[in-house]
């Protein structure tokens, strides 16, 4: 499941822009019903053209799991295969550039807020929190850059990898862990504020969200059994993040007031 995860959890991306959107209210709810919905709809007859053209066994084994590719390639041969991979490579270029654009803005957003350097929370010329992209861009390379050394079992070679999968298992359990207090935040807002303005209703409440809070922990808990090192690390990247808020907001109150602090 850590796969199919990590592709549906940069929906979340699209809030990180929501102040800068007209009537967000209205505009980020229709953009993520409608994209959402056609990510699904693509998916599912993704999947269902592998299911018609290849046989389980051949789905089950893919190389290197790139199921559309081995369909194309069933189907027009090599230059398929090419044509898919491209689309594939098309694609992935599009998502960065959304995720690196929406990502530097948390950067940006925690700058304003006095809770990550001054720098980070302004533009350039252009409007851009250049800074803040730079940053983002320094961290990346921090997490991508270091390789992976193990021993195969069967042929007790040593392979020299990277650290992809290990990341996605990172960024899985961190982001269910996130989801929950979203969604938890959600219900106990509109307990402890139930006059406060509600833009849009939560269908099915509170039924989908104690279902949504349930399914999240039970694959963290999962995820922590069958990947505890990697999980763990990425639970724990997170939590780095409790001393370093209240450090800001210890940095941010001197700097307010250097007298009282």
């Amino acid at each position: 499941m850590v796969g199919p995860l990590f592709a549906q959890t940069a929906w979340t991306n699209v809030t990180f822009i929501g102040s800068e959107i007209r009537d967000p209210g209205k505009n980020l709810v229709r953009a993520l019903v409608i994209g959402c919905g056609s990510v699904v709809i693509l998916y599912l007859l993704a999947n269902l053209a592998y299911v018609a053209v290849l046989p389980f066994p051949e789905i089950e084994h893919a190389p290197h799991n790139r199921v559309a590719v081995a369909m194309m390639n069933a189907i027009f041969g090599r230059p398929g295969a090419m044509c898919m991979a491209a689309a594939i490579m098309i694609s992935t270029f599009g998502c960065n550039n959304g995720l690196i654009l929406s990502g530097a803005r948390v950067y940006y957003a925690m700058a304003r807020d006095r809770l990550f350097f001054k720098r980070v929370g302004t533009t350039n010329r252009f409007h851009v929190p250049a800074a803040a992209l730079v940053i983002q861009g320094i961290w990346t390379v921090l997490l991508t850059l270091p390789r992976t050394v193990t021993r195969d079992p069967s042929t007790h070679q040593v392979v020299h990898g990277n650290v992809y999968n290990q990341l996605l298992e990172y960024i899985v359990s961190a982001d269910l862990f996130f989801y929950i207090l979203m969604v938890v935040a959600v219900m106990i807002l509109r307990r402890a504020k139930p006059d406060a303005g509600r833009p849009y209703r939560t269908w099915g409440y509170p039924f989908v969200p104690i279902i949504s809070v349930l399914l999240a922990g039970l694959l963290i808990v999962d995820l922590g059994f069958l990947a505890p090192a990697t999980s763990g690390i990425g639970i724990l990247i997170v939590l780095t993040g409790v001393p370093a808020y209240f450090f800001w907001r210890k940095f941010a109150a001197i700097e307010v007031n250097p007298v009282r602090a």
